[in-house]
């Protein structure tokens, strides 16, 4: 149950917050989407990890910029803001995508594992957003929104979205940045059955 005092009153999360985001009846639902989310990041993967545009050459990753630069028949650019464009511009500039493919490529991949098995989840969910997010900002929509509002969800529910995953066993054991695990020297608590 998050409670926050506020002027010294305690706030606390509202009912059905703590039921979608911190209980572990909603673990089901969580452990569906988490292979939702990781599937579609390991079958993008695929198509990529087998293409030498991606992973030898970077030449997808360079056509990608480069279109999304271009201001199809003198309309706008593709790239709304001019902060991202000089971004982008910059990794063309630095030949950038040669690398940029490989990390894309196996980054989407290790996202989709981690996922599918739940590990650390709201880590691998925020990377995930993250690329959705970078997706979406160089004009390409296709499948990026809903997966990006699915990553949020995710990282909401970090506690429980991978309690039916290696989440169940990793977090006690490493603990979080906040509060180090066994690992670290905290002392073993006892772990929760699985809901009825």
């Amino acid at each position: 149950m998050a409670k926050v005092a506020v002027r010294g009153t305690v706030v606390e999360d509202p009912p059905v917050a703590r039921f979608l985001f911190s209980s572990t009846a909603m673990s089901w639902v969580w452990l569906i989407a988490r292979l939702y989310v990781g599937y579609e990041w390991i079958d993008a993967s695929m198509h990529k990890i087998t293409n030498p545009a991606w992973i030898t050459t970077g030449a997808a990753v360079k056509g990608f910029w480069q279109n999304a630069l271009t201001a199809p028949g003198g309309q706008h650019p593709v790239i709304a803001y001019g902060w991202y464009r000089d971004f982008i511009r910059y990794l063309l500039a630095t030949n950038s995508y040669a690398w940029m493919g490989k990390l894309v490529a196996y980054g989407e991949l290790a996202l989709g594992i981690a996922l599918v098995l739940g590990v650390f989840v709201g880590v691998s969910a925020f990377f995930g957003a993250l690329t959705n997010w970078n997706y979406m900002m160089a004009g390409t929509a296709s499948t990026n929104p809903v997966l990006l509002v699915i990553a949020i969800l995710l990282m909401l529910a970090w506690k429980t979205a991978g309690y039916l995953g290696l989440d169940y066993y990793l977090l006690p054991v490493i603990g979080t940045p906040w509060k180090p695990g066994r690992l670290f020297g905290a002392p073993p608590k006892k772990t929760h059955p699985l809901p009825a």
